[in-house]
């Protein structure tokens, strides 16, 4: 059991670097030993590591007081253990400032041993910010990936990764992999357990990026994996069919990409559920349109694939694929999946004279898995 000390912090390096000191030789009549006093980080020492302890450490005797000042006076919050052995800093420090500390212990001979110093943590070249997707409380669908996105690129990939964590009620095992130097994803080798609850810690604050960046602040996200839900499309039956915990729920008639061109084909691939739009405004200058405007439109891919509502289609919707890519529905259909659609649920295309590259955000679940594995920098 520990108890709290007033004083504050959570960070600091030091390894190497310890110090001590001794309350003097105990009187020739005296068999009591003096009290052996280690500060870490040594007094003066430079360049500390804003999450490595502040750790204060009493052999033959106990500590009676510890102070921990940052430049503006502020007591850093600390803890005692329960014998007084020992002090550990339990708030995390800041970047580029000299802290000072204070204190006393007494040994089992009685004579105090005075505590004082200081030390100055390392300043960054910059502090880069990351955020993190899903975010608290949302609800997906059971393809969705974890992502952390980095403002600046990252060097040291290793490091950063092995900062983050993921853990879920279900206890499948996953990956992260670096899909450029500014985002770093994760997934399991399947897709979620429905109803899974899953919750991300990225440590980030203190973590040396490399080149001078360290991390802006730790960022964390509890959310929840919803319903089984996948989308099918198979171009050539002129229908889109979704299944629910493996149960075919619906099937609304389609038209899809054009079946001759491998431009505007709607291409072979798993894609994920990115977003939802009531209405959407479809600009295509190449080919002839700009602000087209559609209801219930869902959009799984960058590339520029949607399923929406297109009644102007209607006489080629469930007979012919004629759109540009996108899957067309009637506006009811489209009304319908539009509801009970997630983002993050998959969709499968299959039929196509077209497979896409894995380029088009999100594209994770288009790279094999022992190849997603291979992307990961903390091997």
């Amino acid at each position: 059991m520990k108890r709290t000390v007033g004083a504050l912090l959570a960070g600091l390096m030091l390894l190497s670097a310890c110090s001590s000191v001794e309350a003097g030789s105990a009187k020739p009549d005296s068999s009591l030993p003096s009290a052996k006093v280690t500060v870490s980080p040594v007094d003066g020492t430079k360049d500390v590591q804003v999450t490595s302890p502040v750790q204060v450490t009493v052999v033959d005797g106990k500590i009676e007081a510890v102070a921990l000042k940052s430049p503006e006076g502020k007591e850093v919050k600390g803890t005692l253990t329960e014998d007084r052995s020992g002090w550990t800093n339990a708030e995390p420090l800041g970047y580029g400032k000299t802290y000072s500390y204070s204190g006393k212990a007494v040994g089992t001979d009685g004579k105090p041993v005075e505590l004082k110093g200081s030390f100055t943590t390392v300043a960054p070249g910059t502090q880069t910010r990351a955020t993190l997707w899903p975010g608290d409380n949302q609800t997906v669908g059971v393809a969705a990936p974890v992502m952390v996105k980095f403002e600046a690129p990252v060097q040291d990939k290793a490091t950063v990764e092995k900062a983050l964590k993921v853990t879920n009620s279900a206890n499948v095992q996953g990956s992260w992999a670096w899909l450029n130097a500014q985002e770093v994803h994760y997934r399991p080798e399947k897709y979620w357990p429905a109803n899974t609850q899953v919750k991300v810690e990225a440590k980030l604050y203190g973590v040396n990026y490399g080149g001078g960046a360290f991390g802006k602040a730790d960022v964390t996200s509890d959310f929840t994996v919803g319903r089984n839900q996948v989308v099918k499309i198979d171009n050539p039956t002129h229908q889109l069919v979704v299944l629910r915990d493996g149960q075919q729920v619906a099937a609304y008639p389609a038209s899809f990409g054009k079946d001759a061109d491998p431009e505007l084909t709607t291409p072979n691939g798993t894609f994920v559920v990115m977003s939802k739009h009531e209405t959407f405004s479809f600009d295509n200058p190449r080919y002839g349109y700009t602000n087209v405007v559609k209801k219930w439109a869902v959009r799984f891919s960058n590339h520029g694939e949607f399923i929406h509502e297109n009644n102007d289609n209607a006489g080629n919707i469930g007979k012919n694929n004629t759109s540009h890519g996108c899957a067309n529905l009637l506006e009811a259909d489209a009304k319908a999946y539009f509801d009970s659609a997630l983002v993050g649920d998959p969709v499968e295309v299959t039929g196509s004279i077209t497979t896409l590259p894995a380029q088009f955000d999100w594209y994770d679940w288009q790279i094999p898995w022992a190849q997603w594995k291979e992307k990961s920098a903390a091997k």
